[in-house]
C-alpha cells in the first residue's frame, strides 16, 4: 500500500556537528560490502542510551572485519559517555573509531550516521523509528531496528511500507525482538508449531515489573528535554509501556499463533502508583484480553509497581498439553524441556545472524512481524485509554498521530492523561 506516513515525520534542524569532508572521505568513498566478500563493515549507531550502546557492542563482537565509525544522538552527554564506554570495553575498543568530527548531535544526526555506514543500528526512543528507518532503506543501508518499531497506527504503516522497500531492496532488517532469536525459545516454538500441545485453546502472558529509571528535570530544561530525556512516561515517545516493554510478550504471542494477529482486543488499565505528574502521561498497568478469529483468547496483564510481586512468563494451553515459554518447557502427552550447554544470548544471536547473512548475499526480513507485533501492543493501549474494544482493522487504520508540531528545544505535546470513557478512538 502507498502511504504518507513518511512525509509527517519531517524535522527541524538540529545542532548536529559539522560533516568533517577531509575525515569523511575514506568511509565515503567505500564500496558497499559484495556477497561473499570479506570488506570492513562500517557500523553507524543512531540513538546512543543503554540499548544502543548494547547493540553496538554485540554489532562489534559480530564480525572480525567491522569498525564503529559514526554516531548520533540528540544529547551530546549521552552520546560521549556513550563512546567513553565502548572505548574502554576491552574486548571492541580497537573497532571503535569516532573521532569528533564524526560525532553527530541534534535531530537530523541520523542522516549523517546512515551516510557513513554500511550497517546502521536505530536504537534511538520508538517515536523516532518510522522516519530513520525510511531513511536507512533510502540509503540502501542494512539494519538493526530496536523495538517497538513505532507508537501510533501512522508510524506502523510507515514502517510496513518501508519493510516492503527494503524488501525489494534486498536489505536485511533484524529487529530487536530478541526473542525469536533465542535458541531455546525456538526449539519450544518448533514444537508447539508441529503440533505437540496440539491445538492452541487459550494463552496467557504477564510482564509484571516494578518501576524503571526516572532521571529528574534539572533547571534550563524544555519541556522538550525533559520529556525526552524520561521518554518512558510519556505516549509519543514510548508508545506506553504495553508497547515498548511487554511488546516482547506479545511478540511471543503472535508467533505461538504463526504470525496470525488478533481479530480484536479489549483492555482496561491506569494510573494507581505512578500518579506524580513526574510520570507524564503513561499508565502503570494493562490487563488485555486479545481475541482471535477462530475464537482463541490470550490474556495478558502488565504493570510496572515497585513494592510489588513481579512475573515475566507466557503459557500456552492446548488440547494435548501446555507450553511455558520462559521456562522451556512442555507438559502433557509429549513432555520436554529444553536442556543445552550451548551459549544462547539471544541480544548476541541477533547480530551474528545480521552479519552473517550480509556476508553470505542473504537476507533476513523482520520487517512484517516487528510492525504488526508493534501494532498488537499499540492497539490494546487504545483500547484501554478509549474504554472500547478496537478490532485489528480499526488499529491499522486509525488516524491518531503522536507527531508533534515541530521538534525544537521549546514546547512539547501535552501529557494529558487518557480517561477510559471520555478519550475518543481516533
Amino acid at each position: 500500500m502507498k502511504l504518507s506516513a513518511h512525509s509527517r515525520r519531517t524535522f527541524l534542524q538540529g545542532g548536529s556537528a559539522t560533516l568533517a569532508t577531509a575525515a569523511m572521505a575514506p568511509y565515503l568513498a567505500a564500496k558497499s560490502m559484495a556477497p561473499g566478500g570479506s570488506e570492513m563493515l562500517r557500523i553507524g549507531l543512531v540513538g546512543c542510551g543503554g540499548r544502543g550502546g548494547g547493540a553496538a557492542a554485540d554489532a562489534l563482537r559480530a564480525d572480525a572485519n567491522v569498525k564503529l565509525v559514526a554516531m548520533g544522538d540528540v544529547f551530546q552527554d549521552h552520546l560521549e559517555s556513550k563512546h567513553t564506554e565502548l572505548t574502554q570495553t576491552a574486548d571492541i575498543a580497537a573497532k571503535v573509531d569516532v573521532p569528533p568530527e564524526r560525532r553527530f548531535v541534534g535531530f537530523d544526526a541520523y542522516k549523517q550516521v546512515i551516510d557513513a555506514s554500511d550497517v546502521v543500528l536505530l536504537c534511538t526512543t520508538p517515536h523516532f523509528r518510522p522516519l530513520h528507518m525510511r531513511a536507512a532503506v533510502e540509503a540502501k543501508k542494512h539494519m538493526f531496528v530496536e523495538k517497538p518499531v513505532a507508537v501510533d497506527a501512522p508510524g506502523v504503516r510507515s514502517i510496513l511500507e518501508s519493510a516492503r522497500l527494503a524488501r525489494e531492496s534486498k536489505l536485511n532488517v533484524v529487529s530487536g525482538l530478541c526473542y525469536r532469536y533465542m535458541f531455546a525459545k525456538r526449539a519450544i516454538m518448533e514444537r508447539v508449531h508441529g503440533g505437540d500441545i496440539g491445538d492452541i485453546v487459550a494463552m496467557e502472558t504477564t510482564y509484571n515489573t516494578n518501576g524503571l529509571w526516572h532521571r529528574g528535570r534539572k533547571d534550563g530544561w524544555s519541556d522538550m528535554e525533559w520529556q525526552i530525556r524520561n521518554w518512558l512516561y510519556f505516549t509519543w515517545l514510548s508508545g506506553d509501556h504495553i508497547t515498548e516493554q511487554h511488546i516482547h510478550s506479545l511478540d511471543k504471542i503472535a508467533w505461538a499463533m504463526k504470525d496470525e494477529y488478533p481479530a480484536k482486543v479489549t483492555s482496561s488499565g491506569g494510573r494507581v502508583q505512578r500518579t506524580d505528574p513526574m510520570y507524564g502521561n503513561v499508565y502503570d498497568h494493562f490487563n488485555t484480553v486479545y481475541e482471535w478469529k477462530n475464537g482463541v483468547r490470550a490474556f495478558s496483564s502488565c504493570r510496572q509497581w515497585n513494592g510489588a510481586s513481579t512475573d515475566v512468563s507466557d503459557h500456552l494451553y492446548g488440547t494435548r498439553g501446555s507450553a511455558h515459554l520462559q521456562t522451556h518447557a512442555i507438559k502433557g502427552e509429549k513432555s520436554w524441556r529444553w536442556r543445552s550447554e550451548d551459549d544462547d544470548n539471544m541480544y548476541q544471536n541477533e547480530h551474528n545472524e545480521l552479519f552473517a547473512s550480509i556476508r553470505a548475499g542473504k537476507v533476513i526480513d523482520n520487517g512484517e512481524y516487528m510492525a504488526n507485533s508493534t501494532l498488537m501492543a499499540i492497539m490494546a493501549r487504545m483500547a484501554a485509554y478509549s474504554g472500547q474494544t478496537i478490532t485489528w482493522e480499526q488499529a491499522m487504520n486509525s488516524s491518531e498521530d503522536l507527531t508533534p508540531p515541530q521538534y525544537a528545544w521549546a514546547k512539547a505535546p501535552g501529557s494529558e492523561i487518557a480517561i477510559p470513557g471520555v478519550t475518543k478512538f481516533a
